[in-house]
């Protein structure tokens, strides 16, 4: 039994015209006619395979094998991108789920767990600041009060998006899920990193997804006449919140570990004129790491010396947590069965951490949860420059295949 990689890659294809912009990049965000044309498009792909599609209270997509009840085992990612985003990402991992599920129905292959394919809403950060937004809301990590508050700059309401979008916000404390609900998660996607392209593999297992710690800091100086005064007299928002990033950076290079990661990714500064000196500073921080314990001494190291530059400039530092997102253990029952599945495609099992956030990170919470890394040419990844090969995509559709049928024997049902 083989899985149909030319009706894959001809799918691939067409859902990428959906928001591809001038630049050969993709606009696909929450609530865009991009969006609203690729969930159309999805549901027809779904239907005419033979599935039922509904859309749940937070405008997840769903599409299930009809006629066998039980909790099923569900495939899937998300199809949303970020400005200028490449193709595979999130996209891949819905194609490469209805492909296996389509093949398994086709070959009428009886299985133990109903199949489901699934497409998050909004996994990617959006306008209305709230990221792995259908899974982190249909796992009651996020509140409808929460949802409803959100809005984006131009004070849209992120509520009546999701309405137009097929959901009801108001709708969502009935539909959440429940643990034991679903037999299980698998959620292929690009790895956005480079391991598997280094090494000249295809495919990998997840074991861990990193924690995400971020902070909103605002630095607070003093704005003055830029040309009338002196330099030992200045208390330079802009500076010290350079100085900060520069900080950052020294505390996480300091323990050499390619799954510690410091960023300082958005800045704004106020009043923001040549000629004045800048009297405020307002920044997002970031620190990624699968290990909790280094990432608090991480923190403290950090924190003193912010307090170092606090006292130099004459400045102070207001921080805020905006996200302190746990390090996720993947389930091993899973983990291996995808790990089996690596193996039968490339003759090598691999495991690897994810340094990204996904979808998966939620759902781990509610069944067996596990990942599927496809490579991506050089790591690269939300950019126009993604690309996966066909061979590795095909090898990924293989292994995707596999870790299924494995799982549907060992899991209970």
């Amino acid at each position: 039994m083989e899985v149909n990689t030319k009706r894959l890659h001809e799918r691939l294809d067409a859902l990428a015209r959906f928001g591809r912009n001038d630049n050969g990049g993709i606009d696909r965000s929450i609530g865009s006619q991009a969006d609203r044309d690729a969930r159309a498009w999805l549901t027809a792909q779904w239907q005419s395979a033979g599935l039922n599609v509904r859309t749940d209270a937070i405008a997840n997509l769903w599409a299930r094998v009809p006629g066998k009840p039980g909790a099923p085992i569900v495939l899937g990612s998300h199809h949303d991108a970020v400005p200028d985003g490449g193709r595979f990402d999130g996209a891949l991992g819905v194609l490469l789920a209805t492909e296996v599920v389509q093949t398994l129905l086709e070959n009428r292959v009886p299985t133990r767990h109903p199949l489901e394919v699934v497409s998050f809403t909004a996994e990617e950060p959006n306008p209305f600041g709230l990221s792995t937004l259908g899974s982190r809301a249909i796992t009651s990590k996020l509140t409808p009060e929460q949802i409803l508050a959100a809005h984006d700059d131009t004070g849209r309401r992120l509520a009546d998006v999701i309405a137009q979008v097929g959901g009801n916000v108001k709708a969502l404390p009935f539909e959440r899920l429940q643990p034991g609900e679903k037999a299980a998660y698998l959620e292929p996607h690009i790895e956005q990193s480079r391991n598997l392209y280094d090494a000249g593999l295809a495919v990998a297992t997840v074991d861990r997804i990193t924690g995400i710690y971020r902070e909103w800091i605002t630095v607070e100086g003093e704005a003055n006449h830029a040309g009338t005064t002196t330099m030992p007299r200045r208390h330079d928002a802009l500076l010290a919140a350079a100085e900060l990033a520069l900080a950052l950076e020294a505390t996480v290079s300091r323990v050499n570990r390619s799954d510690v990661v410091g960023t300082v990714g958005k800045m704004d500064v106020f009043p923001n004129a040549a000629n004045i000196i800048p009297g405020r500073a307002e920044l997002i921080l970031e620190m990624r790491t699968p290990d909790r314990e280094l990432r608090s001494r991480l923190l403290e190291e950090f924190t003193a010396r912010i307090e170092a530059i606090e006292a130099k400039r004459g400045v102070r530092f207001v921080r805020q947590v905006n996200l302190d997102q746990a390090e996720v253990v993947l389930n091993p029952t899973v983990a291996a069965a995808i790990a089996d599945g690596c193996q039968a495609v490339q003759g090598k099992p691999v495991s690897l951490v994810s340094m990204a956030g996904h979808d998966a990170v939620h759902m781990s919470g509610i069944c067996p949860t596990g990942m599927l890394f496809i490579q991506s040419v050089e790591g690269i990844s939300h950019s126009r420059q993604e690309l996966t090969h066909d061979a590795e995509i095909d090898s990924a559709a293989r292994a995707l295949l596999h870790a299924v049928l494995e799982l549907d024997q060992t899991l209970p049902v």
